[in-house]
């Protein structure tokens, strides 16, 4: 099993956020630095990949409303079916 830890506080803008998830999750470099591309990269993770979110509270208060809209990107692609394990640890 593959565990990605992210840490909130390394993601406080929009820049920082997925500059950090392109190098912390390997993501391709035809990532296109947006949500959008960031759900079809996640559908590609698989359910032995775990994905923990340390210090979200601090990336939501960097991030505002793009935070709330990350979060539910990764929790509705981890509800489905065969995939990757979401966690959220304050």
């Amino acid at each position: 099993m593959e565990i990605i830890i992210l840490d909130g506080r390394r993601m406080l803008t929009f820049d920082d956020l997925h500059d950090y998830l392109k190098k912390s999750m390997r993501l391709p470099s035809y990532y296109g630095r947006n949500l959008d591309a960031l759900a079809d990269c996640l559908g590609e993770l698989g359910s032995n990949v775990t994905v923990i979110l340390n210090n979200a509270s601090e990336m939501n208060s960097g991030l505002g409303v793009y935070g709330d809209k990350l979060l539910r990107v990764f929790r509705d692609m981890s509800s489905e079916p065969g995939a990757f394990n979401f966690v959220i640890s304050e």
